[in-house]
């Protein structure tokens, strides 16, 4: 049945309920934290890379994420100098809003590990070339070559660490001091 009475509508609600259910499995099964880790992590890659990157990015995103994705650019002051990954973290942690405690480093691998699955390899060689190696190992590996190619989903449900999901809600990771968690009392 059709939601919106429009094929391309509907195929873009699905694609992004779907990334957003992915997202969730690995940083728990909150729509809005969801939402809000794909938008933070999504602009920030936006404003790290080159504008023609960032373009040809936008260009394999289902049509709704792409409005997210472009929501706020501004061109004239991108590619920012991120080198490091404490440095892509932290500007993804302020960009998340009040939303409650979060660790923006796991929805950053979470939401990485979905543009795995939905990119092209050609663009997420382009993408990572184009990232310093820090931010880069944000990325997980490659799949196999015999592994599932892009829009497969066969990733058991756990956090990029291999703890329970629930484990990034709210507290810090056996001390890494590049995991920023955000609270609601500490944003400015």
């Amino acid at each position: 049945m059709s939601t919106t009475g429009l094929d391309d509508f509907d195929k873009t609600l699905e694609a992004s309920r779907a990334w957003l259910g992915e997202i969730g499995e690995a940083i728990g099964p909150d729509t809005q934290r969801c939402y809000h880790a794909l938008r933070a992590v999504l602009t920030t890659l936006r404003d790290r890379l080159p504008i023609d990157q960032s373009a040809l990015l936008a260009a394999e995103l289902p049509l709704l994420i792409r409005g997210v994705f472009y929501e706020g650019f501004r061109p004239a002051d991108v590619p920012l100098p991120l080198r490091r990954q404490d440095e892509f973290v932290t500007l993804v942690a302020k960009r998340f809003g009040n939303i409650g405690p979060v660790s923006p480093r796991a929805s950053t691998i979470a939401v990485f590990r979905v543009l795995q699955r939905h990119l092209s390899r050609p663009l997420l060689a382009t993408l990572k070339t184009s990232l310093p190696q820090e931010i880069r190992a944000l990325f997980q590996p490659e799949p196999a070559a015999d592994a599932p190619g892009p829009h497969r989903d066969d990733a058991p449900s756990r956090s990029a660490t291999g703890e329970s999901p629930s484990r990034d809600w709210g507290t810090a990771l056996s001390g890494q001091e590049s995991d920023p968690h955000i609270r609601p009392d500490k944003l400015s």
